[in-house]
């Protein structure tokens, strides 16, 4: 049922006191105007307990900026929600339109670091073994690829009221892969849940590498001296002799500094009784945090990203299949996944706020289970 301003309300009771649910939570359909962000749709939830997030169909249905009770918990960076037709897929440019947001889809083929690496497939469908016969750029296109068949609506369940989103993310290209995610993207009002359900299937007919990740932006105010990270796991690994230098500071947050190094950890995971394991960001000051939890069947690795660069001031919480460091350097580590002609595989995430220190100690008891 939900709760509303400190109360929980049935549909009959609540459908008293308003003309359209529209008044307390629901879903808006919006789209940027000017500059590089032009022609990107939005759209809007409201959920009435104080949540509200942006999920944006023209960027591969990303989360974008999210905030409860105005309180900003998504990174923002200078770039803004850059249409996906700005797209430079060379290199580094993917950087160019990384706008930060509560959560960027990296894959579907390729995600992680920049390098060369044996195509899916060549002419005629025929795999191909040549090393470095296709250059990867960071992370992958899946969050600069424009979603289809996109449909939004709130519809009451009992007395609970759902607000939910759909759409297609599609990677194609002729003589070579074609892969696609079915996104499903779901919060109940007066909840402050979101629930994400992906579903990747081979349309093709030969055997393409897989790789998603899950990158999750948090800033601040979230983020601050009087943040702590809780990860369902032990010691974190470093993935270099940066994130070495800051191993003993892993799980804390810190002021802003002139020349932050950009720090990755990777975790091992250690999944509870239901196969789910957990991560959240917590700030002891506000008394707020956000929780992750995903299934570790499927995403069987986390990376954490921790930059506290004057600007660049972001923690990033990545449940992911692969590490970050390539394709290749998957391929080499023996950990590339790959997807069958016709196999579907189906990805659970969800994002929940942490408000008040009972529901942190409820969480940390998961993660220490």
């Amino acid at each position: 049922m939900p709760k509303w301003f400190g109360s929980d309300w049935s549909r009959a009771e609540l459908t008293k006191r308003v003309g359209d649910v529209a008044q307390v939570a629901g879903i808006s359909r919006l789209a940027y105007t000017e500059g590089p962000e032009r022609g990107v749709e939005v759209l809007r939830f409201r959920t009435g307990s104080g949540l509200d997030f942006d999920l944006l169909p023209g960027r591969g249905l990303d989360l974008g900026q999210a905030s409860y009770n105005g309180r900003p918990l998504a990174w923002a960076s200078p770039t803004g929600v850059v249409h996906a037709a700005h797209y430079e897929p060379e290199g580094l440019g993917w950087l160019r339109g990384f706008g930060g947001g509560l959560l960027v889809t990296c894959g579907l083929t390729n995600a992680g670091a920049p390098g060369e690496d044996p195509a899916a497939t060549g002419p005629g469908g025929a795999p191909t073994e040549v090393p470095g016969n296709v250059r990867l750029g960071l992370h992958g296109r899946a969050s600069y690829t424009q979603a289809r068949a996109v449909a939004a609506d709130c519809a009451w369940e009992g007395d609970d009221y759902l607000l939910y989103a759909q759409g297609r993310v599609r990677e194609a290209i002729v003589f070579g892969e074609h892969v696609e995610l079915l996104r499903r993207v779901q919060a109940k009002a007066g909840k402050s849940k979101i629930n994400i359900v992906d579903e990747v299937t081979n349309h093709g007919h030969q055997s393409v590498p897989h790789m998603l990740l899950y990158h999750c932006n948090l800033g601040w105010p979230l983020l601050s001296e009087h943040s702590r990270l809780v990860v369902s796991g032990g010691e974190p690994e470093p993935r270099d002799e940066a994130a070495e230098a800051g191993i003993g500071e892993w799980n804390i947050g810190g002021p802003p500094e002139a020349d932050y190094p950009e720090q990755v950890f990777y975790h091992t995971t250690i999944p509870d009784e239901r196969g789910s394991c957990q991560a959240a960001l917590y700030n002891e000051q506000m008394g707020l945090g956000l929780g992750l939890r995903w299934r570790a069947a499927e995403l069987d690795q986390f990376a954490q990203w921790k930059v506290l660069a004057r600007g660049t001031y972001v923690c990033g919480l990545e449940p992911a299949n692969c590490r970050v460091g390539g394709r290749a350097e998957e391929r080499e580590a023996g950990r590339l996944k790959h997807l069958e002609p016709g196999q579907t595989v189906q990805y659970v995430l969800s994002l929940e706020v942490l408000d008040g220190p009972a529901a942190m100690a409820a969480f940390e008891q998961e993660c220490a289970r």
